[in-house]
């Protein structure tokens, strides 16, 4: 195994766990999975050096993106920024009644 094909295994192992574990893996999703394993595949036909690179660089840049994303979105739901709670305080606040025995009323929306 060459350098060239053990850096684009390891970018192709990189770009499955980050799909795996942000977008998930259930029969559904499966389609992600199945594009990532077709399109290198391809790569792997193609003799043009720099069309290879620049799918490697897609990938990585992608792998990148979906960890990125996801690792902003839990920064933001830990500080409390910009994001609505409401439905989640409401789980909290339907929890912390139902452990003492109560129901909260349901809120009169128009």
């Amino acid at each position: 195994m060459s350098f060239k094909e053990m850096q684009a295994s390891i970018v192709y192992r990189k770009l499955l766990k980050a799909v795996e574990n942000h977008i998930g893996k259930n029969g559904s999703k499966g389609h992600f999975r199945d594009f990532i394993t077709q399109e290198f595949r391809e790569c792997a036909k193609l003799s043009n050096r720099c069309e290879i690179q620049r799918k490697m660089k897609l990938a990585h840049d992608y792998t990148f993106l979906l960890n990125s994303v996801h690792h902003h979105k839990d920064l933001l739901f830990s500080y409390n920024i910009a994001v609505d709670r409401t439905d989640e305080m409401k789980k909290v606040l339907n929890k912390s009644a139902a452990s003492v025995g109560l129901r909260l009323p349901e809120v009169y929306q128009p």
